[in-house]
């Protein structure tokens, strides 16, 4: 017996103990006015009120902050992957940098929110209050993005390949050089958005308003035009553009087009 307890003694020993998060003290949090660099992976932090915290360089791997309030909070190149952030408040709050496939901010409050150069592939945004937030650079590959408030947004320089966009509000937004390859745009709303530059090579963009919007340059391949709203826009220089294509979209006097083309008028039955 003494051979066995020995023996079971020593595979404890050599066996790496597992670290187990602790719930951090969000009053100590608080006070202190964040935790940067702080290991707070797998944590709970659920409907924290931390506006203005200091997370920078933080790991929040898995970290459940569902309904928390950040607004203003610091999240530079901190680690988010799978953070649970459904309708927190992040509005204003910057994750320059941050690495955040995965996430989840369905319905959250990211109006004015910094996301450039963040890595958000496969994001859920659904739903998400993000007007006026800036999101250049960042990678969104695979993002959910749908019925998303875009409105103003500085998305210039973004990946947003096989994107679901669906019914995104995206009025004014700013999608110039931005990848869209395979992205879902039907029904989006963007009038006077500008997409100059952009590559939207094989995006839907079925029943979309993209009034007055700017696709100079755009490269335009294979992309799903039926019933899109073209008028004012200004399609000077557009790649990859054909007759079949765009005799399925509409637009009016002002639209641009190039030399050779023309539209019908929105309200006429799209060719079959």
């Amino acid at each position: 017996m003494d051979d066995l307890k020995k023996t079971i003694l020593a595979l404890l020993l050599l066996t790496p103990a597992v670290a187990w998060a602790e719930d951090p003290d969000l009053a100590a949090i608080a006070a202190k006015g964040g935790c940067p660099g702080c290991d707070l992976n797998l944590t709970e932090m659920r409907n924290a009120h931390l506006p203005g915290a200091d997370f920078d360089g933080a790991q929040l791997r898995e970290t459940d902050l569902k309904g928390a309030a950040l607004a203003g909070a610091h999240f530079v190149r901190a680690d988010l992957k799978r953070a649970e952030m459904e309708r927190a408040d992040v509005t204003g709050a910057d994750f320059t940098r941050a690495s955040m496939q995965g996430a989840d901010l369905e319905k959250a409050s990211a109006a004015k929110a910094v996301f450039v150069n963040a890595d958000l592939r496969w994001v859920d945004f659904a739903e998400t209050e993000m007007s006026g937030a800036d999101l250049s650079g960042a990678d969104l590959r695979n993002a959910h993005l749908r019925r998303a408030n875009l409105n103003q947004a500085n998305l210039s320089g973004a990946k947003l390949d096989d994107s679901d966009m669906e019914r995104v509000k995206a009025e004014g937004a700013d999608f110039s050089g931005t990848r869209l390859r395979y992205a879902d745009m039907d029904r989006i709303r963007a009038h006077g958005a500008d997409f100059s530059d952009a590559d939207l090579s094989s995006t839907s963009l079925a029943s979309a308003d993209l009034s007055g919007a700017n696709l100079r340059g755009a490269d335009l391949t294979s992309a799903h035009l039926r019933r899109t709203n073209l008028s004012g826009a200004d399609l000077t220089g557009v790649e990859g553009l054909t007759k079949r294509r765009l005799d399925r979209a509409c637009g009016d006097a002002a639209t641009k087009l190039p030399e050779g083309f023309s539209l019908k008028p929105c309200g006429a039955e799209p060719a079959d």
